[in-house]
Order: C-alpha cells, then sequence, then structure tokens
C-alpha cells in the first residue's frame, strides 16, 4: 500500500484564492479592508520568518497588515500597553502576537498576552476566553493549525464521526485543541502523551492518528493500523547522519539531499508510514501552509463578525 498524499500547499493556495473575492467584498461594502496587527517582540530569526509569511500572505488576500515591533528588551507592560492599544482600535479585526516571547519577561508572560487579547480579536485562538469557549464547542476562533488539519480532513473527504482518532502530544496549540475539534465532530478520541504507556499499542487503534510531539520519526510504521489516515503536524530539523539514516534507507533521494545541506526537515512520522497508512500528510507542503491559511481564514472571519456586531447595536 502507498499512501494517499494530503497535499497542504495546494488546499492553502486554493482556499487563499476562495478569501480573496470575500475579502474584495468586505472592502467594498464597509469602505475599508479586514485589519490584521502583529506584534513581534524581539528578533528570533524563526519569528521573523514566520512573520515574514504571515504579513506576506495577509497583503496577498488583501488586509491591511500592520506589523509592530518591539525590542528584545521589551517589558512585560509595554507588550501588554500594545495589545490593549490594539484591543481598542476599531480598524484592528485580528490581533497576533508571535511566539515565543522573551524568556527575559518571565514565566508565565507569553500566556498572560495571550489572555489580554480580545476573544473577538484573537485569531491565533491562544487566549483563555477562546480556548474555554472551544471546550464548550462555541468558539469564536480556533487555534490555526489544528484548525487547519480538519479543514484538511473535510475537504479530502475523510470521515471524522464515529472513527477512533488518536491525538499524540498534548501541548495547548495543536494537541488540546486538535482533541476538542475531532471530539466536537463526534470522534472518540485518546490523548497520548510522553507518560503514555503503550504508546504503539494505542496508535496502532487509530482509524484517523494526528501525531505533533515534536520528535522525528516517533510514529513508525508498525504503530499504525492499515488504511489509517496519519496527519503529521512535526517539523524537526534533523542534524545528526545518524537519525538520517534510521529515517531513510540508502539511495532515497531526501538523505542525499541531507549530505549535500547537512541538514533535512522531516516530521513526527517516520517515512515507512507511507507503506502502511491510507492517507498521509507530507513534511514539508501538509499541515504547515493551512496554518497561516487558517489565520487568513480566522481574521476575515472576526473582520465579519465584528462588523455585524458593530451594525447590531446601532
Amino acid at each position: 500500500m502507498t499512501a494517499r498524499v494530503l497535499d497542504g500547499q495546494k488546499l492553502g493556495a486554493r482556499m487563499q484564492e476562495e478569501v480573496k473575492p470575500e475579502v474584495a467584498g468586505f472592502t467594498r461594502r464597509y469602505g475599508r479592508p479586514p485589519g490584521l496587527d502583529i506584534v513581534l517582540v524581539g528578533n528570533d530569526p524563526a519569528s521573523e520568518v514566520y512573520v515574514r509569511n504571515k504579513v506576506r500572505a495577509g497583503s496577498d488576500v488583501g488586509f491591511r497588515v500592520e506589523l509592530h515591533r518591539l525590542a528584545a528588551d521589551a517589558s512585560l507592560a509595554e507588550t501588554l500597553a500594545l495589545v490593549t492599544q490594539l484591543n481598542e482600535n476599531d480598524a484592528t479585526d485580528g490581533i497576533l502576537v508571535q511566539s515565543p516571547l522573551p524568556k527575559a519577561m518571565g514565566a508565565g508572560a507569553q500566556q498572560q498576552v495571550f489572555d489580554l487579547i480580545a476573544a473577538e480579536k484573537d485569531v491565533d485562538g491562544f487566549g483563555a476566553e477562546s480556548v474555554g469557549l472551544l471546550s464548550q464547542n462555541r468558539p469564536i476562533l480556533v487555534a490555526c493549525t489544528p484548525n487547519g488539519v480538519i479543514e484538511l480532513l473535510v475537504r479530502e473527504g475523510i470521515q471524522i464521526a464515529g472513527t477512533h482518532a488518536v491525538v499524540v502530544g498534548r501541548s495547548d496549540i495543536v494537541g488540546k485543541p486538535m482533541a476538542l475539534l475531532l471530539l466536537h465532530r463526534d470522534a472518540t478520541v485518546s490523548i497520548c502523551h510522553s507518560r503514555t504507556p503503550n504508546l504503539a499499542e494505542i496508535v496502532r487503534q487509530g482509524d484517523i492518528v494526528v501525531a505533533a510531539v515534536g520528535r522525528a520519526g516517533l510514529i513508525t510504521k508498525d504503530m499504525v493500523k492499515p488504511g489509517a489516515t496519519v496527519i503529521d503536524v512535526g517539523m524537526n530539523r534533523v542534524t545528526d547522519p545518524a537519525v538520517a539514516q534510521t529515517l531513510f534507507p540508502e539511495g532515497h533521494a531526501r538523505l542525499a539531499s541531507f549530505r549535500s545541506k547537512g541538514s533535512v526537515l522531516v516530521g513526527d512520522v517516520h517515512p515507512n508510514v507511507e507503506e502502511v497508512a491510507g492517507a498521509l500528510t507530507p513534511v514539508p507542503g501538509g499541515v504547515g501552509p493551512l496554518t497561516i491559511t487558517m489565520l487568513m481564514m480566522n481574521t476575515l472571519r472576526a473582520a465579519k463578525e465584528r462588523q455585524a456586531a458593530a451594525v447590531s447595536v446601532r
């Protein structure tokens, strides 16, 4: 068996094209484009790349996107003050504070900042109010990566209701909201993590397996039920030749690429899973592109709902 490839890159590009006419219509109707404000504290190289991609994607679909930069030594108070200002700005529909924040801000600073973002503008879906509403199945805005996984499953015609879904990972950003979204679509959900005994036995029960732990090649073909749908959320840069050789056989194109470049980007799912899975997301090009696409969808939704609320109170 060779798994069907679930191409998030193509789906993301198609969805962003679908959004453009809606954005143009919103702009004509209300005399302004949807507004996305991004806060970047410090100069973390990975964050710079992520933010640049988000700014470009938002601009491409027709949003007003503004990047607010704070220095690496900015205080928590300064960051909270900026979020408060954006909460009060009528032209701001979505607020995204890029993580991680500098460690110097102290433990708990990041969640404190997320929790201050108004729920109706929380396009990352990380605030306490957003998470609480999701747990009750009445979300305003949902975390982009797990929401993108659901969109991919639905658009690919993969049944969720009545299946056993296994989520490997319990992070607040992916694992927990992923489990809730699957549960709300009538899957029976198991959540596994670093303390789960008999991990392979539980994963093998999954009709849908979502891997989101940050360990290269953790899920191997002997852990996957034949025909299962496997969603790989992991993004791991491998630089150790010994690890690369456990992932790709001699003669594989990606092993050759590793030897040429000195690194290779892989997921949490071992490449040999394609031999048994019914459907599988690649890394890169699977879930990653959908994260930014769902940010665009969340921002448009936030703009529409905020505008509708403003009209209703007049």
